[in-house]
């Protein structure tokens, strides 16, 4: 496929089995939360503001423990170890949803899939860099992303269906209704992403544990530029991922104002993971061969927009529509923007350095989260404005402060 190195896609797609159970719960925690399942008060805060903390609240734990974890597999040189590890953990605390019906369980639970997702995400980008030449990591990074967000994209359609259906007659497990049913689907795919990883990946054999001190670095040696170019990436890279949340939090709102049910809402939100999935080989192929930045600018423009429009929808094909054109803009930023990374990341540094782009990538979908479940009440369109403003100062930070990258 596109050329790509067979333990590349080995790896997307053990990563695809553990994203199709994780998005599981994107459509079905904002309905148990809201369902007579979790009882409780949580500092007197609206269900739609405790929603977004729930999702929110993964993003900001696996943001900030990203660099430690990136360092720890830099330090050991296994990264296949730190996937694995993991894996084992989503599988632990996606189980243990089934168990939860307390606001403060849920924040412990979401809290520990964070810390998982950072063992998993940066050894996973590590190992994909190091196994690419410079000439092929656009289209490398491309293919190993769009195996995982099929499964991302895949699990709010299937979790959508399965949540509203039930109660389900399961062989050995017996009677259980859609919410405990997702919950178990979640917590196998993350266990078999776990076992395919243990039994087809493996390590490239010139990775050498590194001693060297963790660097990351946010002002820029270079003379006439105030940021470091790949924490500036990395800033891009939170301004598109903060697109992508906006709408989770607000499912009650977003169904209620365009008059659907959940099945349209998983739609919705999957048009952009499917649309995203598609054209990131395509686009990662392309920046390898026509330079990266111009790619990342270009996303950034056409994610203004994309995110207005969402804004403004009243029907439901209007939300699918504006969500499919996001996806194409987020595709020209994600791939290249991982892509001219690894090019400058230094040799030995390559899980702590790309954290930067990951931990911004978390960081952006959990302060989307956050705000779009408190600025709802001052309008629908707000969340999407605030969107469209910082792709906007996304443009400038890219424009200025990341170098012109060599066609390859």
């Amino acid at each position: 496929m596109f050329g790509t190195d067979k333990r590349i896609i080995i790896l997307g797609i053990a990563r695809m089995a553990d994203s199709l159970g994780n998005s599981f719960l994107i459509v079905v925690l904002p309905l148990y939360i809201a369902s007579e399942k979790v009882q409780g008060e949580f500092f007197g805060l609206s269900e739609s503001f405790i929603t977004g903390l729930v999702l929110g609240l993964f993003g900001l734990v696996t943001s900030f423990t990203q660099p430690f974890a990136g360092r720890l597999s830099d330090k050991f040189g296994k990264r296949k170890l730190f996937v694995l590890f993991g894996l084992v953990l989503f599988t632990i605390a996606n189980f243990s949803y089934s168990f939860v019906h307390t606001y403060w369980a849920l924040m412990i639970v979401r809290a520990f899939q964070g810390l998982a997702a950072a063992l998993t995400i940066t050894a996973s980008l590590a190992l994909v860099s190091e196994l690419s030449a410079k000439g092929s990591r656009g289209n490398n990074m491309g293919v190993y992303n769009s195996f995982r967000l099929i499964g991302f994209g895949a699990g709010p359609l299937i979790s959508g269906v399965l949540a509203q259906g039930g109660p389900y007659n399961v062989p050995l497990l017996g009677t259980m209704d859609g919410f405990t049913a997702s919950f178990y689907i979640a917590s196998f795919a993350a266990l078999l992403g776990a076992v395919l990883v243990s039994l087809l990946v493996h390590d490239p054999e010139d990775i050498n544990p590194s001693d060297r001190k963790m660097s990351i670095r946010v002002k820029s040696s270079e003379k006439g530029r105030i940021l470091d170019p790949i924490f500036a990436l990395g800033l891009a890279t939170l301004i598109m991922s903060f697109g992508f949340s906006l709408l989770a939090p607000i499912e009650t709102e977003t169904n209620e104002r365009l008059g659907q049910g959940a099945f349209l809402f998983s739609v919705e939100f999957s048009a952009l993971i499917g649309v995203l999935a598609i054209f990131q080989p395509l686009i990662g192929k392309a920046s390898d061969k026509y330079g990266r930045k111009i790619f990342i600018v270009i996303g950034l423009i056409a994610l203004i927009p994309a995110e207005l429009a969402q804004g403004i929808a009243t029907e439901s094909w209007h939300m699918i529509a504006a969500r499919a054109f996001q996806g194409i803009s987020a595709a020209m930023v994600f791939a290249p923007a991982l892509a001219l990374a690894g090019d400058l990341a230094q040799k030995g540094q390559t899980g702590t350095q790309l954290s930067v782009v990951t931990m911004a990538f978390g960081l952006g979908i959990s302060l989307g989260s956050f705000l779009s479940g408190y600025a709802v009440r001052f309008g629908f369109i707000i969340p999407f404005l605030v969107g469209a403003v910082l792709a906007g100062l996304g443009i400038l930070i890219v424009t200025t402060q990341v170098p012109q990258d060599k066609k390859t």
